[in-house]
């Protein structure tokens, strides 16, 4: 849809963005406690490839993370875009209730899940209010869009209607995040991605300093 934003309007808004320190990894209090995230079709910190964005087929891309704390009870995962020009994050994928067990997510696998999967799973609503993975769609001129792929490890199953919103997952996981893990995908339009996340700070900084 914001590929028909105009690059003019796109440019306007460059610096008009939610920001990183409103990412749902950086309101969660979590210590130091890490689990590797990484994905076999992109670098962390690079651009994703525009097979998963909505320039080309707009599915999700494939993942796979580590060791959890054997105390995990359950996973979510939450994908936002902090460089939305919006007050917070754009919520391109929210699923949970993964089982600990899992260790990945094939290419494709958010999608729209009705009430969920048989295993206990469930895909909820990204920001345009429908199921499954929302592909990248920057405006153009608007500059390199960060897409943070946050895996938390759960000491409880959160409670959740069959399609919350961001508001109410982060309140459901509030005090039982265990561990998380962080990758990072860029995707811009009419310019290259330029900008990594600072998640300790919540800035940006140039690449490769």
């Amino acid at each position: 849809m914001l590929e028909h934003v105009p690059a003019w309007l796109g440019a306007l808004l460059k610096n008009v963005r939610a920001g990183h320190a409103k990412l749902a990894i950086v309101k969660e209090d979590h210590g130091e406690r890490m689990i590797p995230l990484s994905s076999p079709a992109f670098a962390d910190g690079q651009r994703l490839p525009i097979r998963f964005t909505a320039d080309g087929e707009g599915i999700s891309p494939p993942l796979v993370w580590g060791a959890v704390p054997p105390q995990t009870v359950s996973l979510a995962l939450l994908v936002e875009d902090p460089d939305a020009p919006a007050p917070n994050p754009l919520v391109h994928a929210l699923v949970w209730s993964l089982p600990p067990d899992l260790n990945s997510l094939p290419e494709g696998a958010i999608i729209a899940d009705g009430t969920g999967g048989a295993d206990g799973r469930d895909v909820g609503r990204n920001s345009y209010f429908v199921e499954g993975w929302l592909p990248p769609d920057p405006p153009t001129g608007h500059g390199a869009h960060d897409y943070v792929f946050q895996l938390f490890a759960l000491s409880e199953t959160p409670v959740l209607d069959a399609n919350p919103g961001r508001s109410e997952f982060l309140d459901a996981i509030r005090g039982h995040v265990l561990a998380v893990g962080l990758l990072v995908g860029t995707y811009s339009r009419g310019d290259a991605a330029s900008s990594q996340p600072d998640i300790a700070t919540g800035t940006l900084r140039a690449a490769g300093t």
